[in-house]
């Protein structure tokens, strides 16, 4: 299963002024195809690994499905990629579960670095999350400036190829209890809300999401439709997101490097203890 990850190439490699052929690692980007009752719902450029959760997490987030409760099943379908492992996954519903709005389905390419492309609207969008303004979590500085060393060192393929994105699910004291990686940021989200729905832990109040990269509004949206009352990115995060997150009453961290970092909304999450000030004489 390995070898669907990771694919070798051949390169010319320039280093100070000198040219020498070598190989290097690629991170894989394949197409998935996600149905609902046998109805295609969209299709995502994703790393493979991990595509049930992707799926189950897809569904959550994207609004067709409401729980994990709602699914009877997840099965691959007969339609193959080079690879030779399936590239399609069909969510079979329990009895008794309405189909879902065929206005939410993406059935156009979502590619890796997608952002809100497909939703009927962005209201739409912020109807659909619940406010996490009463989340008591609070969290120390220190436990938070911790977390994207504790994520970096669980990314596996990263280390091989340098070219993924991670996403984590955090608990308050900072252990790290689920790390996906895919091509996609917003995949990334999916498998960690899928992993979550499949061990019971949505909504996934009291805890934080950690991305990567920047935290875009899609994310920030993922993370609100999960009940996660924090989102703490790398990079930095859109205006959109910001809006969106101070609606919801979400805490958003980004440049997330190390001690420093900066807070974007519900500050008072996060837990400072200030070195005493010298007396101005």
């Amino acid at each position: 299963m390995a070898g669907r990850f990771v694919t070798d190439h051949r390169v010319v490699r320039v280093r100070d002024g000198r040219i020498s052929k070598a190989r290097d690692r690629l991170i894989v980007e394949e197409p998935l195809e996600l149905r609902v009752a046998g109805r295609p719902v969209g299709v995502t450029m994703r790393t493979p690994g991990a595509d049930v959760e992707l799926t189950i997490g897809y569904c959550i987030t994207e609004g067709l499905l409401t729980s994990h409760d709602q699914i009877e099943t997840v099965r691959a379908c007969e339609s193959k990629g080079e690879s030779g492992e399936y590239n399609t996954l069909s969510v079979e519903l329990r009895p008794g579960v309405p189909l879902p709005d065929p206005s939410l389905d993406r059935l156009h390419v979502t590619s890796s670095s997608c952002g809100v492309c497909g939703k009927s609207s962005i209201d739409a969008v912020r109807v659909r999350c619940a406010s996490v303004e009463g989340d008591p979590l609070v969290i120390d500085v220190a436990t938070l400036a911790a977390i994207p060393d504790r994520v970096r060192d669980a990314q596996r393929l990263f280390e091989q190829t340098g070219g993924l994105h991670a996403a984590a699910l955090v608990e308050p004291d900072g252990r790290v209890v689920c790390v996906r990686e895919d091509v996609g940021r917003h995949n990334a989200v999916d498998k960690v809300i899928g992993w979550a729905a499949m061990n019971g832990l949505l909504p996934a109040s009291g805890r934080i999401l950690f991305v990567s990269g920047r935290c875009s509004f899609e994310l920030a949206q993922k993370a609100a439709v999960a009940g996660i009352p924090l989102i703490a990115a790398v990079s930095a995060p859109s205006s959109l997101a910001v809006t969106l997150a101070g609606e919801l009453g979400m805490t958003v961290v980004g440049f997330l490097r190390g001690p420093n970092m900066n807070l974007y909304t519900r500050a008072d999450r996060v837990r400072v203890d200030e070195p005493a000030r010298e007396a101005v004489s």
